[in-house]
């Protein structure tokens, strides 16, 4: 842990973006709040697809000593991918569909109330995913998933997801009742599985409303990865309830592991897609591996010390 001593703040947001252009004067105000703390803020609208990781560290490299990523998981892993190895702190304002990192972490929905808040909190030293597909490398700070869920992700309706929020996702995964699925080979630390889903989660929590990786913590240094088998999509529907129940890990046709290096191949010939943080990656095949202490990102103290906590507790068991 380190102290907390930003004074110049730069708050990336999406302009298209309908959740963020709907509480943009959130935004500017903000900007108050940020000031009220001492710490001087500035807006800077991302310019396109892709655009926000150069634009962080083009704020870095003149002189900002923390950034703010205002929007959803998607926004906030661009951010986070100019950042690594920076040492400056990274910031969240929740803005998204989801927003699983800012719920993971406990905090407000209200991102007004996060801004007001936010000289509370603590720079923690975090590893991150990598995720490779060929020759791309792309950092992720909840999870990557391969199959189904990204299957949901290739075929959401993106006008209905503006209009409806995560709902759009439910009404893509009702939309794949009854179709067949691909199963693939999983390699974990050496070990391989196989899985028609593969979740690689550095976080518990799942699409803002389940818990799936119950075990998994930003403050540790590895994956929980879940691997649900099955090749008809109403296999589901018992995974969906014992997810439901908090009983992930007594469900037949699940295994639960951890580790630091997790590879998926196809091995049909059929195309099966992989998700990063809630955006389509690409299809297989893809590994995925943690990259330690990289970011630093800015926590709560109470959801800091609750971490520590049962990091602790695990340590000893």
């Amino acid at each position: 842990m380190e102290l907390f001593r930003a004074k110049s703040a730069s708050i990336i947001y999406n302009p298209v973006a309908r959740t963020v252009a709907r509480n943009l004067h959130l935004l500017q105000r903000s900007i108050d709040a940020l000031a009220a703390q001492d710490i001087a803020a500035q807006l800077v609208a991302t310019t396109g697809p892709n655009s926000a990781g150069v634009q962080a560290r083009q704020q870095i490299e003149a002189g900002c000593d923390l950034i703010i990523a205002a929007g959803g998981d998607g926004t906030i892993n661009e951010v986070a991918n100019g950042m690594l190895n920076t040492g400056v702190p990274l910031g969240i304002l929740p803005g998204g569909t989801a927003n699983v990192l800012a719920r993971e972490m406990k905090l407000p929905m209200n991102l007004l109330r996060v801004a007001q808040d936010l000289r509370q909190m603590t720079p923690t030293r975090i590893s991150v995913g990598c995720l490779r597909i060929g020759q791309e490398r792309r950092t992720f700070l909840c999870m990557a998933g391969a199959g189904l869920d990204a299957e949901i992700v290739c075929n959401v309706d993106l006008d209905l997801k503006a209009t409806i929020g995560k709902l759009a996702y439910y009404v893509g995964g009702f939309g794949q009742v009854f179709r067949p699925l691909t199963e693939f080979e999983v390699t974990v630390d050496g070990k391989v599985y196989e899985a028609s889903f593969a979740l690689i989660s550095r976080v518990r929590n799942y699409g803002g409303d389940l818990e799936i990786a119950r075990g998994a913590s930003l403050l540790s240094d590895d994956f929980e990865v879940v691997l649900f088998r099955g090749k008809q999509s109403y296999q589901y529907l018992p995974y969906l309830v014992g997810v439901a129940l908090g009983q992930t890990a007594r469900l037949a046709g699940c295994t639960i592991v951890r580790g630091r290096t997790v590879s998926c191949h196809a091995v049909t010939g059929k195309d099966v897609f992989a998700q990063v943080d809630g955006e389509l990656a690409g299809k297989l095949s893809v590994t995925a591996e943690i990259v330690p202490h990289s970011l630093t990102l800015l926590m709560p103290r109470q959801y800091l010390a609750k971490e520590q906590a049962q990091m602790e507790v695990r340590a000893c068991a």
